[in-house]
């Protein structure tokens, strides 16, 4: 069985919040029942949305941001288009996918259990792949965008991440 939140529960709401909201209604929450009941059911009223503060805090510490995250930048935006393709092959690889190098509208062809993928990449400072919008995102912000895309089962149609026919004239 496969469990899937629903998107538009309080749950995943607050989990796609920062961590104070949680908090605050936790606080709320306490206050309110802290009013007509001792403080013990009060905090166990507040449980749930504790349990959700910890989680999206554990979350938001781990996501590297700042100095970290630049650092990580410059050297991305420093690499060639080669050195930045076999970075990307061996993540594949590294991830257990069998990996090929294509000519075409995609870089490379991925292969894992049986499914198939097109990964193309759009790479800023005149070196452009790809279609659409990744090739002009590339071009603004001088950093490689990649997207993949999926094979049906006959190889016959290509699509990206929108679902709309690659190399349809964009």
């Amino acid at each position: 069985m496969k469990w899937k939140m629903a998107e538009n529960s309080l749950f995943a709401i607050l989990m796609r919040q920062d961590w104070w909201v949680s908090a605050l209604i936790a606080l709320a929450v306490f206050g309110a029942v802290h009013t007509f009941m001792a403080w013990g059911y009060a905090l166990f009223a507040t449980t749930p949305f504790t349990v959700i503060t910890l989680m999206v805090a554990w979350k938001q510490i781990r996501v590297p941001g700042g100095a970290l995250l630049e650092k990580a930048l410059e050297k991305v935006r420093s690499l060639s288009w080669e050195n930045f393709a076999q970075a990307l092959e061996t993540g594949f690889k590294a991830e257990g996918y069998a990996v090929q190098r294509v000519d075409g509208a995609a870089d490379f062809e991925l292969e894992k259990s049986g499914r198939a993928a097109l990964e193309g990449c759009a790479y800023g400072h005149g070196a452009i792949k790809g279609a659409g919008g990744r090739r002009r995102e590339a071009q603004r912000s001088g950093m490689p965008v990649c997207g993949g895309g999926r094979v049906d089962r006959a190889g016959a149609g290509v699509c990206d991440e929108a679902g709309d026919e690659a190399g349809g004239g964009r």
